[in-house]
């Protein structure tokens, strides 16, 4: 019997994707956050300070592809859980409980993750990253002729 390699498709990377992403929410889950606030925190901790509200909002849509109102509403939840705090006119920093929470659950990714990439060779990483973002940028674009 032989076995071929599967060329890459849309169901080979949704496959990826929620199989990473599983092991991420189990590890949220644990700390009472979801993944939408989890990519939402992501942000606000790799940011150099505060951020205006609108400019995160818009990340997150870009990031996940949701509706600016539901973007919104996970910055409102993260405000309420007090893991993002607002400040005037219209920025919004991350909190130092925010901080841990973001510090804590990469650090139980951390070995996850590294087991999962663990013998790739870093050729064949750079190979699909390039893949992955010729894809990203053609599906994104075909997204805004859509929502045109």
């Amino acid at each position: 019997m032989t076995t071929t390699t599967p060329l890459l498709d849309s169901r080979g990377i949704a496959l990826a994707h929620y199989a990473a992403r599983g092991v991420l929410e189990r590890v949220l889950a644990r700390h009472g956050a979801t993944f939408q606030q989890s990519v939402t925190l992501r942000v606000m901790a790799v940011a150099e300070g505060p951020v205006e509200r609108d400019h995160l909002v818009d990340t997150v849509v870009g990031s996940l592809k949701i509706a600016a109102a539901e973007a919104r509403s996970v910055v409102d939840e993260l405000i309420a859980a007090k893991f993002l705090a607002s400040q005037e006119p219209s920025q919004v920093r991350i909190t130092d409980a925010g901080q841990e929470l973001y510090d804590r659950t990469s650090a139980e990714t951390a070995p996850i993750t590294a087991r999962i990439y663990d013998g790739i060779p870093k050729e064949d990483l750079a190979v699909a990253g390039r893949v992955l973002t010729l894809i990203t940028e053609r599906a994104d674009a075909e997204l805004a002729t859509l929502n045109e």
